[in-house]
């Protein structure tokens, strides 16, 4: 599976979301951007993506800018994904001579990815985020 920059910027736009305090309102494009060092133009194309797919949304005017549309639990990697790169839960059919020898595992990758994408929410990735870095 390659993840695209587009696809790996829009879950690091959508954590940074996610950790932002519902009371504090939207979050501007820019903040967004410094924080995580995403190109403010290619930051904009990402939300407007995010924002057709529902996933989220936008205020206007001086105090304006992006917010979850949904609660973090219920938006997931393999979501976010899909609708950034079209990433499809639907395994490759193996061509050629080898295909009986690799379709097993080819099912199993794609399995264990399913599992993965559709199990792993914004709120499982923003507590990674904010865990705090143990080294002994």
């Amino acid at each position: 599976m390659r993840i695209s920059a587009k696809a790996e910027y829009a879950c690091l736009a959508v954590i940074t979301l996610a950790l932002r305090d519902r009371d504090e309102g939207p979050m501007p494009i820019r903040e967004i951007a410094e924080s995580r060092g995403i190109p403010e133009p290619f930051l904009t194309q990402i939300l407007l993506k995010l924002k057709a797919a529902g996933i989220v949304q936008s205020t206007r005017g001086s105090s304006g800018g992006y917010r979850l549309a949904k609660a973090p639990e219920d938006i997931t990697l393999g979501e976010i994904l899909g609708v950034m790169d079209g990433y499809a839960l639907t395994p490759r059919i193996p061509q050629g001579p080898a295909a009986p020898f690799l379709a097993g595992v080819w099912d199993q990758l794609h399995d264990s990815e399913s599992r993965v994408l559709t199990r792993t929410s914004v709120a499982d990735l923003a507590r990674r985020a904010t865990a705090p870095d143990w080294v002994i």
